[in-house]
């Protein structure tokens, strides 16, 4: 392997643009990116783009600079406006080839290595000035080519994988309409009236700890499931004092507010965990409502559009709290509710071995990462 700067390996594209109102239709924003997902699966804005935005070309490596740690870079699938709050990367194929180079910056070694030189403490942002002179060990071409070609090949089958869950989510919400769409509107209930407790995690980021208490990010909800894996830990000291404003427990609901927003996630056992004000925290009314019929009623297709009107902001589109107060969903009786829980546990069953196969093959993915930068 060699070694280079980060301004030897890319170009960073700087070139900018005032947009059109046609732009709007092809705009992507960080809000468009995925945690470790290569793939732009949506884009477009609802509303006129304004501000100055990086012109992007088909094939670029998007790149989320601000909040690293959502580890967001992805390829652009056409030529248009992308979020200034981002960054544009191009390779020099002279050191990487254009195969292998979006893997690279997707690559955990990347991502790691950007995290470390954010700075802000709400939204830690990487600079061009500090990245550019990273510097990172590269295979030689022949090899690039061989994992190239690996890697491709498991995001080929993960993306079949996800195909086959996305398909199963969609009977999900089918059915979700067959037995409540029914329901009038003004027959609807306020998320204020079903749950006792809607508020935030902290706005005051703790001191953090190398091990200890995970403290969740978005990140860790976006598959609407609550996760672990964090960067972040705080002591038992700090835990107690942030569950005196939150008191999570088993059953209570959390949602994503800021960028991948209108995520909802149960709290399925009793490990102690925090979370970042992005995170909203909805403890159900459990004489009304069975929390995973809310999260499933978030999930409906009523329910996304109504946030999608909700959201405030353009670079960095947000859910506040005030607005989530504002989600109404329908409110069946229980019997109904245990009902559509039951066609949801079988449909969970058959997403289960799939989402086994997917682990299997991000365990894979990572060892194969861990041998092309060792």
């Amino acid at each position: 392997m060699a070694r280079y700067r980060f301004d030897e390996i890319a170009f960073n594209i700087t070139d900018k643009r005032m947009p059109t109102p046609e732009d709007k239709e092809l705009y992507i924003g960080l809000e468009h990116l995925d945690t470790r997902c290569l793939r732009v699966s949506r884009w477009g804005s609802a509303v006129d783009i304004t501000g100055q935005k990086l012109v992007m070309r088909k094939g670029d490596v998007l790149f989320g600079r601000r909040n690293t740690y959502l580890r967001r870079a992805a390829i652009a699938p056409h030529d248009g406006l992308f979020s200034a709050h981002g960054m544009i990367f191009r390779p020099k194929t002279n050191v990487i080839t254009e195969e292998f180079f979006p893997y690279f910056i997707v690559s955990n070694y990347f991502m790691d290595a950007a995290i470390r030189i954010s700075v802000g403490s709400l939204s830690p942002t990487v600079n061009w000035k500090q990245l550019k002179e990273l510097e990172f060990d590269i295979p030689d071409i022949d090899k690039q080519h061989k994992y190239a070609e690996l890697f491709a090949g498991i995001d080929s089958t993960k993306e079949a994988y996800k195909q086959l869950i996305s398909a199963t989510d969609e009977l999900v919400k089918s059915q979700f309409i067959e037995m409540f769409g029914c329901i009038a509107k003004e027959e609807y209930r306020p998320l204020s009236e079903v749950c006792t407790l809607i508020t935030d995690g902290t706005h005051n980021p703790p001191k953090f700890v190398d091990s200890g208490i995970p403290f969740i990010l978005v990140s860790n909800i976006t598959e609407n499931v609550v996760t672990y894996d964090t960067p972040k830990y705080i002591t038992e000291e700090t835990y107690d004092i942030l569950m005196k404003r939150t008191p999570i427990e088993k059953g209570d609901v959390l949602l994503s507010t800021v960028g991948s927003y209108g995520h909802p996630a149960v709290v399925t056992d009793e490990r102690k965990f925090a979370f970042q004000r992005h995170v909203a925290h909805l403890k159900p009314n459990r004489s009304m409502i069975d929390s995973r019929f809310l999260h499933a009623a978030i999930l409906s297709t009523d329910v996304q559009e109504q946030i999608e009107v909700l959201v405030l902001g353009v670079a960095q589109k947000t859910l506040n709290l005030s607005a989530i107060k504002r989600i109404s969903i329908p409110l069946p009786t229980f019997d109904q509710q245990k009902l559509y829980i039951s066609f949801v546990e079988q449909a969970d069953k058959s997403k289960f071995e799939a989402k086994q196969s997917l682990e299997s093959l991000d365990v894979l993915y990572r060892n194969m990462e861990k041998q092309c930068f060792c």
